[in-house]
């Protein structure tokens, strides 16, 4: 059986790295601060470890081979992962999460989180995020299941030991139908018995295990329901329904007369929601979003 070939070490692979950046043995001497014979004696000892040739030195200026090329670009990968663990150990043993997880609640369009999430990057750009959206229950569920971090835009949070709060917005409500729908036609406030006759653009809870709830849909009210509030407004624009629409999400279809509004005679109250997280969590990214996002100090749920 053939000696196992021995791991490359990373200080041959800092060496070789520099070699090709500055163009001589000398100058990746200097910019390693060790002297040329050392970077010399670390690629000879890297040969015979090997049993290949790394440079070529046929010539006046030594050159890499092939396998001394293959060994600089995948060795780069192996000395910038190797950087970057040492930087993700030393973010987490300061208390700085790899990764946060963001669940939204779709009565929230996205857009009012991206100024946050492009401060955020800025200032800590190794630390990932994943956003997903949830609808309705959805939100809380993912917080209790441990499948987020922060649940942004929760309404009706039930109280639970262990969950934190802290305000966040107020979602305002209009009611939306398309241009040539008939409830169009009405200018006069549309009461309930008028709006069981057409049918309303739900977006389904995501919750999974919790009972599923709905909004804003009257008992008799025939449905569409849909996965998503992208997918509710994009249905109302076709006039396959009408439906209460967060006033954040449809700024742009009613503007550009894809959708018009419509007064009820009992309209939709505003609807408070808050941000929600664990508190056993104490990462410094989830403080950082809780103190950019709240509106005010957090209390214990």
């Amino acid at each position: 059986m053939s000696a196992q070939t021995p791991p490359v070490r990373l200080e041959a692979l800092e060496a070789l790295d520099a070699i090709d950046r500055y163009g001589s043995f000398a100058a990746a001497a200097a910019s390693l601060y060790r002297v040329p014979s050392a970077i010399s004696y670390t690629i000879g000892q890297l040969e015979a470890e090997l049993g290949i040739n790394v440079f070529d030195r046929s010539g006046h200026r030594a050159v890499l081979t092939p396998a001394g090329r293959l060994l600089l670009e995948e060795g780069r990968r192996i000395l910038t992962a190797s950087r970057e663990l040492g930087a993700a150990a030393r973010r987490l043993a300061d208390n700085w999460e790899p990764e946060l997880r963001l669940a939204l609640n779709g009565l929230l369009a996205p857009c009012e989180l991206w100024p946050a999430l492009a401060d955020f990057h800025r200032a800590h750009p190794a630390i990932d995020v994943r956003l997903s959206e949830e609808i309705l229950g959805g939100s809380w569920e993912a917080l209790i299941e441990d499948r987020v971090d922060l649940a942004i835009g929760v309404t009706d949070p039930p109280t639970q030991t262990g969950i934190r709060r802290a305000t966040f917005a107020t979602v305002e409500f209009v009611f939306c139908c398309a241009p040539d729908h008939p409830l169009a036609e009405h200018t006069t406030p549309l009461d309930e018995d008028l709006l069981r006759h057409y049918r309303a653009v739900v977006v389904a809870d995501t919750a999974r295990a919790l009972a599923p709830r709905s909004a804003g849909l009257l008992d008799g009210q025939p449905r569409l329901t849909v996965g998503s509030m992208y997918s509710k407004i994009e249905a109302i624009e076709q006039g396959l329904g009408v439906g209460h629409c967060p006033a954040g999400w449809v700024r742009t279809p009613l503007a550009q007369g894809r959708l018009v509004t419509r007064e009820l005679a009992s309209p939709r109250a505003p609807q408070p929601c808050y941000l929600l997280w664990k508190s056993a969590t104490t990462g410094r990214a989830l403080q950082w979003f809780i103190q950019r996002l709240s509106a005010q100090t957090p209390t214990q749920a």
